[in-house]
């Protein structure tokens, strides 16, 4: 158990060459390259223009195809999917011959999505085939582009610098018959020696088991988990733009945050819940069941080790990370409640089949309330819906924010007390608190225009400050 297996996100992608200079070979010697696995993202913006855009929801190849009225509108995005993935190796390959390998690979591969597209189409006039039942292929297939796109132009620009780089295409291009991520990933790693070459890996993996349908855009950290656990890695690492620190310092200045260092997968956990995840859930559960050490770095910072997450417990107690999150809270009030069963699994249901993310919640006797990651127009309908199934609960929604305490031991430290009177000093309400008996998180609810003082008031408190430690048995 010699390697690493090296996650790279799509940010970081597009200063490949400064990770060239870096982390790929920076001043290592000849030995010392190799042994390591790495993972690619696509190169920023390549995968909002192969889809939608992930935040403004503008429609890309994909969203354009599934709502299409005019062939022009989606060739046309894929024309520029095409211009954009030229841009973006142009600017990072330096020999000619190189550009010119990548400029034939996107060719060869665009070209071959807009013929499937065309034919898929064709295929769908006739009244035995319906598109619909097709779209979730159809997104594996257009995601997969550009993946294999960065990963030939990152092996390209490798090889050039004189490593034994090998591209290995997980996207399944042109593969007859479907087999699962496991066998996907074993036969491409079938006679390849990471302690003489260094496998450049694309993020996404085609399988039967269709990544996409559960993990939509979060695919990457999947392939990753699976590749480090089937291949008896010695660790695996996420190569991020920042390190893994106590709150965003641009909230709290560079100066007052805190690189941690060391965490668990419990912390990850609660992370992924508020909205910053340090890698999706079960990436993390396959990591763990495999006795997998997961690292986070500064890609840009090579020298510095970044923050260890395994499953050791803390040796004290402490608070690790202060983070927040925009919320909609959902309320159920009714007077009848009390001590009748089925309110609970009913709300539970409709939330689930309007896809709700559920950050968490608390109830009383006659109430029960959940603080929920979803937009206001879904919203409206799990209201309507709730309405129906209870025609005389009062239902109400509210734009909250939501502020984490983090840490693998918060036993001793008074963290519910010390940050409801923090938030006091600092001139905010609380709205609503709570705390569970684990002792790895402590919630606040706050209106959203506060929620950034608060989060300085509480890392000021209980991470710059020294914590008044009570004894264990407090």
């Amino acid at each position: 158990m010699t390697h690493t297996v090296e996650k790279i996100g799509g940010t970081s992608m597009s200063r490949l060459s400064e990770l060239r200079d870096t982390l790929f070979i920076g001043d290592r010697s000849a030995e010392n390259i190799y042994n390591r696995v790495f993972v690619v993202s696509a190169f920023a913006g390549i995968t909002n223009l192969l889809l939608e855009h992930k935040k403004s929801g503008e429609p890309g190849v994909y969203a354009l195809f599934a709502n299409d009225d005019s062939n022009h509108k989606w060739q046309d995005a894929l024309d520029r999917v095409s211009d954009a993935m030229k841009a973006a190796h142009a600017q990072l390959l330096t020999h000619k011959a190189d550009t010119q390998q990548a400029d034939s690979f996107v060719e060869e591969r665009i070209l071959g999505a807009r013929n499937c597209l065309i034919d898929l189409q064709r295929l769908c006039s006739y009244g035995h085939f319906r598109l619909p039942e097709h779209m979730g292929h159809i997104r594996e297939l257009l995601s997969g582009l550009g993946e294999a796109h960065s990963g030939f132009v990152t092996a390209l620009m490798l090889q050039r610098s004189g490593v034994e780089a090998r591209f290995v295409d997980l996207s399944g291009w042109r593969d007859e018959g479907d087999v699962c991520l496991e066998k996907r990933i074993t036969a491409a790693f079938d006679g390849i020696d990471p302690a003489t070459e260094m496998p450049i890996v694309t993020g996404y993996a085609q399988c039967v088991e269709g990544l996409m349908n559960e993990f939509d855009r979060g695919y990457s950290e999947v392939t990753f988990s699976h590749l480090a656990a089937l291949t008896g890695a010695r660790e695996a690492i996420i190569h991020k733009e920042f390190h893994l620190s106590s709150a965003d310092p641009k909230l709290v200045g560079e100066g007052a945050v805190r690189k941690l260092g060391r965490t668990n997968y419990d912390v990850a956990d609660q992370l992924s819940n508020m909205g910053m995840e340090a890698i999706h859930p079960k990436a993390a559960k396959t990591l763990r069941q495999a006795g997998v050490p997961l690292r986070v770095t500064n890609a840009f910072d090579p020298g510095d080790p970044g923050t260890l997450i395994d499953d050791q417990p803390s040796k004290e107690a402490a608070a690790e990370i202060v983070t927040g999150l925009d919320i909609v809270t959902l309320e159920v009030f009714e007077q009848d409640m009390v001590g009748v069963k089925g309110y609970d699994a009913g709300i539970l249901d409709i939330l689930t089949r309007h896809n709700v993310r559920i950050v968490s919640k608390v109830s009383n006797a006659n109430t029960i309330t959940h603080y929920l990651d979803a937009s206001l127009k879904t919203m409206r309908r799990v209201e309507r819906d709730i309405a129906k199934l209870f025609p005389a609960a009062e239902i109400t929604s509210r734009r909250l924010a939501m502020v984490s305490v983090i840490g693998r031991d918060l036993r001793g430290l008074s963290v519910l007390t010390r940050g409801l009177q923090a938030i006091a000093n600092a001139g905010c309400e609380a709205i609503g608190a709570s705390q569970g008996p684990r002792n790895v998180d402590v919630q606040f609810v706050m209106d959203r225009a506060t929620m950034e003082p608060v989060i300085r008031a509480l890392h000021a408190e209980l991470i710059e400050g020294t914590p008044t430690r009570l004894s264990r048995a407090a």
